[in-house]
């Protein structure tokens, strides 16, 4: 669908960012990020002795810190969503959980449906923090070796959203320290470039665990003493460790517009390289690599360094980091005119989030072009007398400062250098102006569909769309409406209004929600299955139509919206006290009730079927496995099935295979009747005691 929009571009080949997720401390999306840089909010929780002693911090320790930047409710996880049973959930490293998630948010604010788009090469560039939840929650209890490694090495991040979202494009893993994010926006560019993908996600996540620990300080170290990040100010002293995964939807600028996307930003150009061995040493920072980095992401994308407004620094937050870091930069910008390029950092603010730092500063960016404004940059009140700012084309912008369109495009670049030397640069531009065919509201009526997987999730999703609008009223209806037709994936719970303008379609919402009565008023309907008056494609969509929609005009563009309502539940393998190791990581984990399932209940009747169902709630994590429940549709896969089979082996004298479990029906009643014909086999060479023994023992 070409929207055909008066559009023209001379520059070099760009990618436009057309999408973002963020999951940071104090904000799960990018509004309320932006709020909390707006406000100069420095988002860090301070932890009781409960907390440090739960945890296992040192107590004693006069280097514990008690103060850290956390992410909000890790162990909540809409498991049934993505198809994994709760008790593979809970073996799952939380970075991985929280990118998936941020994954298919980041594709529905671009407007594109995550599982629909099977002719576009969509590829995933990402990278993880440590695997401390590996390390402080699994590795201790024992458990399942393979399981344990498919569920948190960051080898297999990226491949898990490939495979979970039904991806076809590159799916590549980048572990580069704090500059992994930044690298993977940078071989995600080059990919799209390159023709070998249509449209990429790149970004990374970090999330430490034991949380709510804080962490302990050492003279020499990276970390700050007392919990604040003051970089480039006098009192630096180190940063402080966050948690954040942030996840940016790309494509080519020409396709973008093509296709009527949603464009943040415009990505001109990237650069990346390593310091190599001629430094202090492994850990420490070098000049010469960074200013290269700098001078050729500027020279890819054919902007001259007095043309950029904006840095968003690495901001190590240490003296000599921050004074090496701002040194490079002077000489990669040298020519411009000394202090008219602002610089600041959101390090401050969230803490060094490691794997997603880079995607944090990019993140900050793009909401600056939208909000014409770039925020503060927080503790820092007395600039690092290391670094003489007046001699360089920089000045620290700690008040919050207008940046408003003007004659040239505005312009920012993100800067990283990670831990072991590998440096990236990216240089950023404003989205560009496109204009629209028809102006303002049409006052035709347009039809707003809504789907969910429950109906609770139908009725938070027309509440956050209903807010969305509100605080939109200049959104085209027609935009709305085409958006939520052609970028969501259509489920069971299903709605439509229809509505002549956006505070008509808010009201309609507000129905549906459950928070307004009524299911008509003046410029707006709840269409139903059974109307009569309902445009015949509203009514078939009810109706469970998934395409009923006419071609789109061409004036139409994807706007971003409230992505899905996740219905997160606790899926948490609790760290193992000292006193005991349980066998097994799920016997850490609380068993989930039975999830809603198409089968009415049946209650297992005899032994076999007792015990099938048992066993498989251990490995599933899910209590109340009914009689015909599938296997696949309680979140089992292959790997699960191989563990049922090894449990059902280890109780009964018979040879069994997977096909036992995954033969035709895979149900529990399926299962058990395979095995008792299995069974019957067997008996005829059992002893009479033995087969007593056996008959009592399955009831």
């Amino acid at each position: 669908m070409s929207n055909k929009l008066p559009f023209s571009y001379d520059g070099p080949p760009t990618v436009a960012v057309i999408g973002m997720a963020v999951r940071l401390p104090g904000a799960a999306t990018p509004e309320a990020f932006w709020n909390n840089l707006r406000a100069g909010v420095e988002s860090v929780s301070t932890f009781s002795d409960a907390d440090l002693l739960t945890a296992g911090a040192p107590l004693d320790d006069p280097g514990l810190v008690r103060t850290r930047p956390v992410l909000e409710d890790p162990e909540l996880f809409d498991a049934a969503f993505f198809g994994y049973s709760p008790g593979e959930a809970a073996t799952i490293d939380p970075q991985h959980r929280v990118f998936l998630e941020c994954a298919w948010e980041a594709l529905e604010t671009a407007g594109h449906d995550p599982r629909a788009d099977a002719d576009l090469a969509v590829s995933v560039y990402a990278g993880v923090g440590p695997d401390t939840y590996f390390l402080h929650h699994l590795h201790p209890r024992g458990g399942g070796a393979l399981q344990n490694l498919l569920g948190n090495s960051g080898d297999f991040l990226a491949a898990r959203v490939s495979y979970q979202l039904d991806l076809t494009g590159p799916s590549v893993n980048v572990q580069a320290g704090c500059s992994t994010s930044l690298v993977a926006v940078h071989l995600a560019v080059q990919s799209l470039l390159g023709g070998e993908s249509d449209v990429a996600l790149a970004g990374g996540a970090t999330i430490y665990f034991p949380q709510r620990g804080g962490y302990v300080y050492r003279e020499g170290g990276v970390n700050s003493p007392d919990g604040h990040c003051r970089a480039f100010d006098a009192r630096a002293g180190g940063t402080t460790p966050g948690d954040g995964v942030v996840v940016l939807a790309l494509r080519r600028l020409s396709d973008a517009v093509e296709a009527g996307d949603p464009i943040l930003g415009l990505i001109r150009g990237t650069a990346i390289n390593n310091d190599g061995g001629r430094k202090a040493g492994f850990t420490a920072p070098a000049v010469e690599p960074q200013v290269d980095a700098v001078t050729e992401a500027l020279a890819v994308a054919r902007v001259a360094p007095e043309d950029v407004d904006y840095v968003e620094a690495h901001g190590t937050g240490t003296r000599m980091g921050d004074a090496l870091e701002i040194t490079a930069l002077a000489e990669g910008y040298a020519g411009a005119p000394a202090g008219e390029c602002r610089i600041g950092t959101a390090k401050p603010n969230v803490g060094d989030t490691w794997a997603a730092a880079g995607a944090v500063g990019l993140a900050k960016v793009l909401l600056a072009f939208e909000h014409e404004e770039l925020p503060p940059t927080i503790n820092c009140t007395e600039p690092n007398p290391a670094i003489d700012f007046a001699a360089t084309p920089f000045r620290l912008n700690t008040e919050p400062s207008e940046w408003k369109r003007g004659d040239r495009p505005r312009r920012a670049t993100v800067h990283t250098f990670g831990m072991g030397g590998t440096n990236a640069h990216v240089v950023l531009e404003e989205p560009p102006v496109l204009a629209r065919r028809t102006g303002g509201e049409r006052g035709e009526w347009d039809v707003l569909p809504l789907s969910a997987r429950s109906a609770a999730a139908l009725s938070a999703s027309a509440g956050r769309l209903a807010d969305h609008l509100e605080a939109r009223p200049g959104l085209p209806l027609a935009d709305v409406a085409h958006t939520l037709r052609a970028g969501r994936t259509p489920f069971a719970h299903r709605a439509a209004v229809l509505a002549r303008d956006i505070p008509a379609a808010v009201r309609a919402l507000r129905s549906v929600a459950g928070s307004a009565p009524g299911t008509e008023g003046e410029g707006w309907r709840v269409v139903t299955a059974a109307s009569a008056e309902g445009p015949l494609p509203a009514r078939r969509w009810l109706d469970g139509d998934d395409a009923p929609w006419p071609a789109p005009r061409e004036d139409v563009r994807r706007v971003p919206l409230p992505a899905y309502p996740f219905e997160r539940r606790r899926h948490w393998v609790e760290p193992p006290s000292a006193a005991t190791l349980p066998a097994s990581p799920q016997s850490g984990a609380a068993a989930h009730p039975r999830p809603e399932l198409d089968v009415p209940y049946e209650p297992p009747a005899d032994g076999l079927e007792v015990l099938t169902a048992r066993i498989w709630g251990e490995v599933l994590g899910i209590e109340g496995i009914g009689l015909h429940d599938g296997f696949f549709d309680l979140g089992g896969n292959s790997l699960l099935a191989a563990r049922v089979i090894a449990h059902l082996r280890a109780t009964l004298p018979i040879a069994l295979d997977l096909t036992d479990l995954l033969g035709d029906p895979p149900t529990v009643a399926g299962q058990a009747d395979r095995v008792a014909r299995r069974l019957y086999d067997k008996l005829g060479a059992l002893s009479d005691e033995e087969a007593a023994a056996l008959a009592a023992e399955l009831g």
